[in-house]
């Protein structure tokens, strides 16, 4: 009954549509008229209580097409009748009742003031002001009510919760039943103001907390829960997303407070709710202004460009309207689809595609020469600890010999500024992977004494979704329906997204004067568990009963939890709160240079247990047992 009473008033709703498309200026001048006439009417019924004097009603009808004219000339000059109804607002309103008061005034000068018709009764024409702005008023309240209504009673609409009943959430659910374009209708608030608390907005009822958001969606019997407060700190929505466990209806929120500053709150704005926006601190902001200089007009070269890192900072980079940038990279796929999206995005900058190794003198040597690079951003890596456990003599191939190769081109090349990205696997490193990068580190320091070149160092840790993470692993097997694999309960990492972590090395790269070890403020560490909860239940499922999450124990070389500093490191602050210096002694061991030189003809002979003895001498704090590799 319900589904044929909905389609039957959606084809009402379609009719009326189509005779008002084809002939709304008709329809919408004559009913205008009519209930001008209506207004008159009732005026002289109310004056007189529904009894009109002989002499009165021959008043009424001589003058009435006066006050049709006087009275429609007014809302015309006021423009009501372009104002569509199913959208009609405060604003619409006020300026209806403006209309009508001014065309009672006007007719009262007419009719008392300049024509003298003093048998008009002044009563008649207030009460035909205020009548004429209540009728037109209220049939466009009705028929945006009507189509609301449709909206509401629509059973294959999807049911929202809207999480939220401040500003953006009336705006939200405002247009939500303004267009039935959407297929989506509101069925209740949740908000945390006792003052909302069982009140209305449009109708559509606050239902409790943000605490009863489960409760409330299983009850309501909602297909999604938007979240709408562009305000709300990454505190407020962790909350949301614990209140939202169990719930299958998958988490939308609306964009932040600075995008809908430029755009209307609309469910077009909608989307669904990312790890990003769940990041236990708030995001980082850089000074893009002081990075112009650095980069506008100069040649810049990134390494391992089509990595994650890497293609962000080209990304980034280009931006600020460089001269020339070289993307060096090995693996031709990664470099053809990132020239196609440099060149593409910004045409104007000059991209050059190099393929090449890092482990190559002659071939890295050979591009230096040729694209003569201002500043270089090392990123090419191997990053892959448990891999790098296995394969521990690619690890020092490409992560310390690669970047020695790298940074001595650059000297020869007169390159201004090097910055080398690391990892906070590099502290007390567990892993052969942290090892080559804490030397790779040293390699920086030793280098930036005997030069011009500014070798920096930014070390930071996990960014969210780089490719091999835990991010697009869980997601993977969340959609093979599970399970999701955790190393350990206990396992923690710092996270931070991928633009945030460039926009910082960037702001890095001005402050660098050579030598320096800057260190990103990563935030507080995430328990890897947390994270893969928060996935399943943004994913609209529930862990544990969905999706299953399994313990498969710490892999070789892997920490339960990851460090920025050594304790016998001194930290600085710098310019910009988001970026420290770690200041300690460079180089522990005085060999590192001899070894790292002796590289090219040593690494082939040397076997793993060898190996692992250098990297033990070379940095003593780290601590690891060879996993049975190859090499």
């Amino acid at each position: 009954m319900k589904q044929v009473t909905s389609t039957l008033l959606h084809r009402i709703d379609s009719l009326l549509g189509q005779i008002m498309q084809g002939y709304r200026s008709v329809l919408v001048l004559g009913i205008e008229i009519v209930l001008i006439v209506a207004a008159n009417l009732s005026a002289f019924a109310l004056r007189f209580d529904a009894n009109i004097p002989v002499s009165y009603d021959r008043i009424m009808w001589r003058y009435l097409p006066g006050i049709v004219l006087v009275f429609g000339s007014s809302l015309w000059v006021f423009g009501i009748q372009r104002g569509l109804w199913r959208y009609v607002g405060l604003h619409d309103l006020g300026r209806i009742f403006l209309a009508a008061l001014v065309g009672a005034a006007a007719f009262y000068g007419l009719c008392h003031l300049a024509l003298r018709w003093a048998e008009y009764p002044r009563s008649i024409i207030i009460l035909t002001g205020l009548l004429t702005g209540l009728y037109l008023a209220g049939i466009r309240v009705m028929v945006r009510w009507f189509r609301e209504w449709i909206r509401i009673i629509e059973p294959t609409a999807r049911r929202a919760l809207i999480v939220g009943a401040g500003h953006a959430g009336e705006l939200l659910v405002r247009d939500m039943l303004s267009d039935g374009g959407y297929n989506c209708r509101p069925v209740g608030f949740v908000d945390d103001d006792p003052i909302k608390r069982r009140m209305k907005i449009h109708g559509i009822s606050v239902v409790g907390t943000i605490a009863d958001i489960k409760k409330a969606a299983e009850a309501l019997e909602v297909h999604e829960i938007i979240v709408a407060i562009p305000s709300a700190s990454t505190m407020v929505k962790q909350k949301i997303l614990a209140a939202s466990a169990g719930c299958t209806a998958p988490i939308k929120t609306l964009p932040d407070v600075k995008q809908l500053l430029h755009d209307p709150v609309s469910l077009q704005q909608v989307r669904p709710m990312s790890l990003d926006d769940l990041l236990q601190r708030e995001p980082v902001q850089t000074d893009r202004q002081e990075l112009y200089p650095l980069i506008s007009g100069k040649t810049l070269l990134v390494t391992g460009a089509g990595g994650s890192i890497g293609s962000e900072l080209c990304r980034q980079i280009a931006r600020y309207n460089p001269h020339s940038l070289v993307l060096f990279e090995r693996y031709e796929n990664a470099l053809h689809s990132l020239m196609l999206e440099l060149k593409g995005a910004f045409p104007a900058v000059t991209i050059f595609p190099v393929i090449g190794d890092v482990t190559v003198p002659d071939r890295v040597s050979e591009v230096f020469q040729r694209a003569r690079p201002d500043i270089v951003f090392h990123a090419a890596a191997h990053k892959h600890v448990p891999l790098m456990e296995l394969n521990p003599k690619e690890a020092i191939r490409n992560n310390v010999l690669g970047t020695r190769v790298v940074a001595e081109a650059a000297l020869k090349a007169g390159v201004d500024r090097f910055v080398l990205i690391s990892t906070d696997k590099a502290v007390n490193p567990s892993s052969i992977m942290g090892a080559t990068k804490r030397i790779a580190e040293h390699v920086m320091q030793e280098l930036n004494r005997t030069g011009l070149t500014k070798f920096t160092v930014v070390r930071f840790g996990n960014v969210l979704g780089s490719n091999g993470s835990v991010v697009p692993l869980f997601s993977e097997q969340i959609r093979k329906g599970g399970p999701v694999t955790v190393t350990h309960p206990e396992i923690k990492r710092f996270f931070m997204t991928i633009p945030e972590a460039v926009q910082l090395v960037l702001q890095a790269s001005v402050m660098g004067q050579g030598g320096e070890v800057f260190v990103l403020d990563m935030g507080e560490q995430i328990k890897v568990v947390d994270l893969a909860r928060n996935m399943i239940v943004l994913a609209g499922l529930v862990p544990d009963k969905d999706i299953q999450i399994v313990f498969t124990g710490l892999r070789p070389g892997e920490k339960l939890y990851e460090e920025l500093f050594e304790d016998s490191v001194q930290v600085e602050s710098t310019t910009h709160p988001k970026i420290h210096r770690a200041v300690g002694t460079p180089v522990p061991v005085g060999e590192l240079s001899e070894w790292v030189e002796s590289l090219p003809t040593m690494l082939p002979k040397s076997d793993e247990e060898e190996l692992l003895q250098d990297l033990k001498r070379l940095v003593p704090s780290f601590q690891s047992d060879l996993s049975q590799g190859v090499s």
